[in-house]
């Protein structure tokens, strides 16, 4: 059984650049774009979290620079992104804006989703936006991205930022309807697979290549996105971006690929707490903040008792109660001078200590995992 979009809380959307693109005219599909963000507004309005991972900074970049169509030398790509990119902003936000949403900018490289502190920094800036009911429009730096640091596709972007972001669903909507048996194009006996329970070899060896030559990517880099998404617990579908009102399409069962994880981000991300980091401190805490963590509360500075070890923001500390039995770890939101001087104290009291304003939370419970968990 297929899922039902309804149920889906935290959506994560990626417009590919053949689909947002008219790339022999060099301009947006205007009518395209605004059917696609009539389904955004109404998934926004029932209350789902949106974010958009968007193509097209380069495409329509080459075009206001008079650029040729086909590859580009690295710097004249770099400078079709910085123009294109501002075009693309002002497209989102005008179009979101019609329906009385903020869209807000995110640009990020490889490293901000790879490297610890720089990921909770950009899961702090969506989670912010989020809470302020804009809709994120994320997109790769490509203006300082370089082939050794990128990405290189958005496909596999959109899964990692549906993973920063705690994302249940990620839909990407692309010129094909979904994973076949075969690629459509060469083979009239291809079927259309509409859910794939669990990503194996025989899935990898149905992934084609490249459909459009506007694509960076291609089958193989969607699995490979469906790879990162389900194993940080969020459903992903492959649907055809090239009608009207997709979204809504998905909605009411139109063929598309469901692929499903057997997690949800919450316990995927403890999972990767507990068993893919290596510890680098420890928080001692006292009874009562035993009690509120038990409650499901996060750990505030005034529960710690003491701080050990050198630790940076975004490491992985364990947590002892008085007698030092480990009760359970997590993502630390200060470094390990910044954890000693809180220790005990109260969070409005953070500015005046630090000198600037801090998070309120030692260890937010969503970065926390207790023993037995």
């Amino acid at each position: 059984m297929t899922p039902k979009l309804d149920a889906f809380n935290r959506i994560v959307v990626k417009v590919g650049s053949s689909s947002l693109v008219d790339h022999a005219a060099g301009r947006v599909k205007t009518a395209w774009l605004q059917a696609l963000v009539e389904d955004l507004a109404a998934l926004h309005r029932r209350g789902a979290d949106v974010m958009v991972v968007s193509s097209g900074a380069i495409a329509l970049g080459r075009s206001l620079l008079g650029l040729p169509l086909g590859t580009l030398k690295l710097e004249d790509s770099q400078a079709a992104a910085a123009v294109g990119q501002i075009e693309l902003a002002r497209i989102w936000a005008k179009v979101l804006g019609s329906h009385s949403i903020k869209a807000g900018q995110i640009l990020v490289t490889l490293g901000d989703t790879e490297e610890r502190r720089r990921y909770l920094n950009a899961r702090a800036t969506l989670a912010r936006l989020l809470e302020m009911r804009a809709v994120p429009v994320i997109n790769e730096n490509d203006t300082v991205a370089t082939s050794e640091i990128r990405y290189g596709d958005n496909d596999r972007l959109a899964a990692r930022v549906a993973t920063m972001a705690s994302a249940d669903l990620l839909i990407l909507l692309s010129d094909i309807t979904g994973l076949y048996t075969a690629p459509p194009q060469s083979d009239p006996n291809a079927k259309l697979l509409p859910v794939v329970a669990r990503i194996n070899a025989e899935i990898e060896a149905m992934a084609g290549g490249a459909t459009s030559i506007y694509s960076r990517g291609g089958m193989r880099t969607k699995i490979e996105a469906a790879k990162i998404a389900t194993a940080g617990g969020a459903h992903m579908v492959i649907a055809d971006g090239r009608v009207l009102n997709p979204v809504a399409r998905i909605a009411a069962g139109e063929p598309c690929t469901w692929f499903l994880t057997p997690s949800n981000p919450v316990t995927a991300r403890k999972k990767w707490i507990a068993g893919s980091l290596e510890p680098r401190g420890t928080l001692h805490i006292d009874a009562g903040a035993m009690r509120a963590l038990q409650a499901g509360k996060s750990l505030l500075p005034a529960g710690v008792t003491r701080v050990e070890g050198q630790f940076s923001r975004g490491d992985c500390v364990l947590i002892r109660t008085i007698d030092g039995s480990e009760i359970g770890r997590g993502l630390i939101a200060y470094d390990s001078d910044g954890a000693s001087a809180l220790a005990g104290r109260r969070s409005q009291d953070i500015e005046a200590l630090l000198g600037a304003p801090g998070r309120a939370e030692m260890i937010h419970r969503d970065d926390m995992i207790f023993s037995g968990e």
